[in-house]
């Protein structure tokens, strides 16, 4: 299967051509000694093991039932990407976060698009993720989804040009921003020089970012907003994030027992007294949220909590229901969400996608499930999907029992040659796939860092680039154009 590597044209044995925007640092890169850059990747571990950035894997337990920790594996060698790539993918991503608030917004109030046709209703109101609870419920500036994470992959065409598209959209709790700002930081300390010859975006300043658009999110009349972050507890496997975006935007990380509400006001539990809460900043999903309207056993979130939603005393980032727009049913209409709501056409490309709830869907995905990945419309982090070329004959048919049991609940696609990047491995420096995700806030206008978290596939061949699968993770320079001042924070 044909590959594209972000570094190089042709492989090292074929010559080894560099892309233009790599030269610089494959003049660097080459200099280096494997024992110099194994020595740094240790120095990394070591930092990281320090700090205490890990997470958990609930499938390996340990003595206690919880899951156990685990680093991410950092690799050292940086994806680049050139600034006028990154110009027209923020471009497309934030039509993209735009026509999905959008829909969102119309999902639960008029239907317009089911309406007019472009969208069956099975997928909207009958969906597992419409929450009946936020019909007509107005939402501070119609944004639901204020932290968007993109899942974003480049393969091949027809000429071996490089594509980007869109694998997938996170909008429910997206993670990962804070292995971006840490693999940032992790990559001066070990290579400061390299700033110094090359103009790498900022990420520094994303804390400050993420805070001002949760503040621009706040219910009207809250002049000096009180934001804090929701996290499910010290055993979610992200819980380093949560405690890390709290600390650095300097705002409390609460939990459920934390908060109450009185008189549909949701406050903070102080040492000195009660405080009101004004946006939360949730990282627990919606089933958990409020055990007066959802699970009523749930201890994670706050009874009473969606009274003082609906009252619009607070707002809640994500919103309540976001998980509508990220199934993976829906994912195929985005791009008609786009000339619906905003009457344009897309400027990144989805990834075909057959729905097996269609019968010639599922007919042609049955025929061909060795050459496909079929993926469970709600799943994540790598499993419950099926990558029919890696497949054995066994697995295949285990998989097509599974699917023919409930169709609706999966989709395929084509399986993608994911582009390469160069990576330190137990044998020296080879290539892996990798993707990016790039995280997009939406308050009264869409910012978002330049670049993202690259996610890589470390073992040979694979194309799971999942944390909980083995993958890692790697620095994103986007370079500036040359007129610009140096820096990298």
């Amino acid at each position: 299967m044909r590959t594209f590597d972000e570094m190089y044209l042709n492989s090292p044995a074929e010559g080894g051509a560099v892309r233009d925007h790599y030269l610089d640092y494959a003049q660097w890169l080459g200099k280096q000694s494997q024992d110099y850059l194994r020595a740094r990747s240790a120095e990394a571990e070591i930092v990281f093991r320090r700090v205490g950035i890990t997470f958990a894997v609930y499938g390996d337990k340990d003595e206690s039932g919880a899951g156990t920790e685990r680093l991410i594996p950092f690799d050292l060698i940086p994806r680049i990407i050139p600034a006028h790539e990154w110009e027209n993918m923020q471009a497309g991503l934030a039509q993209r976060v735009k026509a999905l608030n959008c829909f969102i917004r119309d999902a639960y109030h008029d239907q317009e698009m089911v309406k007019a046709g472009l969208i069956p209703h099975a997928l909207v109101g009958g969906n597992s993720q419409y929450r009946p609870e936020m019909e007509g419920i107005q939402v501070p500036n119609d944004v639901y989804a204020n932290i968007a994470g993109i899942d974003i992959v480049r393969a091949p065409d027809a000429d071996g040009n490089g594509v980007y598209y869109v694998l997938e959209d996170n909008l429910r709790v997206p993670s990962g921003v804070s292995y971006m700002l840490e693999n940032r930081r992790m990559t001066m300390r070990l290579f400061p020089d390299l700033f110094g010859k090359h103009s790498v975006a900022p990420v520094a300043h994303y804390p400050d970012m993420l805070l001002d658009t949760l503040r621009a999110s706040a219910p009207s009349g809250a002049l000096e907003p009180t934001v804090v972050v929701l996290t499910p507890g010290m055993h979610n496997s992200a819980y380093f994030e949560h405690a890390f975006l709290a600390q650095q935007m300097g705002v409390e990380l609460v939990e459920g027992q934390d908060l109450v509400v009185e008189k549909d006001i949701v406050y903070m539990r102080t040492t000195q007294g009660l405080q009101r809460v004004d946006v939360i900043y949730r990282r627990v999903d919606d089933d958990f949220l409020d055990p007066e309207v959802f699970r009523p056993t749930s201890t994670l979130g706050c009874k009473g909590l969606m009274r003082a939603y609906r009252a619009g005393n607070v707002n809640i980032c994500n919103a309540v229901g976001t998980g509508l727009a990220d199934d993976k049913s829906v994912y195929p209409y985005v791009p008609e969400m786009i000339r619906f709501y905003l009457n344009e056409e897309p400027i990144l490309q989805n990834v075909p996608t057959w729905l097996c709830r269609k019968p010639d869907d599922l007919k042609y995905v049955l025929d061909h499930l060795h050459e496909l990945v079929v993926k469970e419309v709600h799943g994540a982090g790598g499993y419950g999907m099926l990558i029919g070329p890696t497949a054995t004959t066994a697995e295949i048919e285990a998989f097509r029992r599974v699917l023919l049991g409930n169709p609706s609940n999966y989709i395929a696609q084509p399986t993608l040659s994911l582009s390469t990047c160069p990576t330190m491995g137990s044998k020296g420096i080879a290539p892996r796939h990798i993707d990016l995700r790039p995280f997009v806030l939406t308050g009264t206008e869409v910012n978002m860092v330049a670049g993202g978290l690259t996610r890589v596939a470390l073992k040979e061949g694979s194309l799971v680039v999942n944390s909980s699968q083995g993958g890692g993770t790697k620095d994103t320079w986007v370079l500036e154009n040359q007129d610009e001042p140096k820096g990298g924070r």
